[in-house]
């Protein structure tokens, strides 16, 4: 019966357009009461994205059963399970991003779908890293990430007209995510760039050059360069000994 609607519901947005549409309409098609629509979709807009509750408990439910190797991949992984279901009805898929770029109300829904994907992610990374210290934002960076290649890939594929293979634009961009976020997380001072020791900081040295107007050397300008990261200290003797102060 969530078939019958959601399809019957699908046929009159393209027909008479989203707005035009109400749900004596859809029943009207599925042949039910407005009780039947209201039991299974609370909303008219639900009844255009009918898959995606089942696909959130399907990530929901391989996150719970993933081993403790690599989160990132975990993740990564889970998203693809929305992709399978976008490229199991390619047809279906395509017209409704087309419908979704068309009114504004469902794009702001789809917004909202979206970011129960990612709060799922982001749960379960934060699961993995904590939620002191940087565990916490590692995780809702991370989920971001994955969501934001995952969507990349897919759209490329929708506006295409659902031409090829969905798969690989969405693993190329996986990939890079991984790459990025799949090593441990590391410690301030290790991943921090190296500064270098004060006494080996090269320092250009100092070069005096007049500017006074009168062609004399009464006005002086001193222009040092320094490696970014050279201690204060260090720049502040430069220039001491530049000028003869001691």
């Amino acid at each position: 019966m969530r078939e019958v609607l959601a399809q019957a519901a699908f046929q009159l947005f393209l027909e008479r357009g989203f707005e035009r549409t109400t749900v004596d309409d859809i029943v009207a098609r599925a042949g039910v009461g407005r009780r039947s629509f209201f039991r299974y979709f609370p909303s008219k807009e639900d009844a255009v994205f009918p898959d995606h509750e089942r696909c959130l408990a399907e990530m929901t439910e391989f996150l719970a059963a993933a081993d403790g190797g690599d989160p990132v991949g975990a993740v990564s992984d889970a998203a693809r399970i929305v992709l399978r279901m976008y490229a199991a009805n390619p047809e279906f898929s395509v017209q409704r991003y087309r419908l979704t770029r068309e009114v504004p109300g469902l794009r702001t829904y789809e917004l909202s779908v979206v970011r129960r994907y990612e709060q799922t992610l982001a749960g379960h990374l934060r699961s993995r890293f904590g939620e002191g210290g940087d565990g916490a934002l590692r995780a809702e960076v991370i989920a971001a990430s994955v969501v934001a290649a995952h969507n990349n890939g897919l759209r490329l594929w929708l506006r295409s007209g659902g031409e090829g293979d969905p798969e690989a634009a969405v693993d190329h961009a996986l990939a890079l995510v991984r790459e990025a976020w799949g090593r441990p997380a590391a410690s301030t001072a290790s991943t921090a760039p190296a500064v270098p020791e004060a006494s080996a900081a090269p320092v250009v040295p100092a070069v005096p050059f007049a500017v006074s107007g009168g062609g004399g050397s009464d006005g002086e300008v001193v222009v040092m360069v320094a490696r970014k990261g050279t201690p204060m200290w260090r720049v502040v003797q430069q220039v001491e000994a530049a000028v003869g102060e001691n």
